[in-house]
């Protein structure tokens, strides 16, 4: 069983910075499109990022282009989320997971990491 553990929200003042981890606890990750995705209190999980396998290519939510920056390392199973001039409106929880859209599964999910962010 795949486990994903997110690590390094915290609390935040708008147009400050986070970065975020993601372990991911299996053999097929470099073979796995990744995706971060957030949930805001009473709204859905919505994929704000995502990086392919092989070449990552990434790709963004229109609400975080131009802010935050994926990146992974294969070698480590670590796939990372850069958050830059954060905004009231990115507090959420963020988690890590397969991105279906390109064939990847997409698995239990970890616990997440709290970002919050004040104005």
């Amino acid at each position: 069983q795949v486990q994903l553990v997110e690590s390094g929200g915290g609390l935040v003042q708008a147009g400050g910075s986070l970065r975020l981890s993601c372990a991911a606890s299996t053999t097929m990750f470099k073979f796995t499109a990744m995706g971060w995705y957030r949930q805001a209190p009473g709204k859905q999980r919505e994929l704000v990022a995502s990086i392919t396998s092989g070449d990552a290519v990434t790709s963004y939510a229109d609400s975080v282009k131009g802010r935050f920056t994926v990146s992974r390392d294969n070698a480590k199973n670590m796939v990372y989320l850069q958050m830059d001039n954060l905004k009231p409106e990115d507090t959420a929880v963020y988690y890590c997971n397969g991105d279906p859209k390109y064939g990847s599964s997409l698995w239990g999910w970890g616990q997440g990491t709290q970002v919050t962010v004040s104005s």
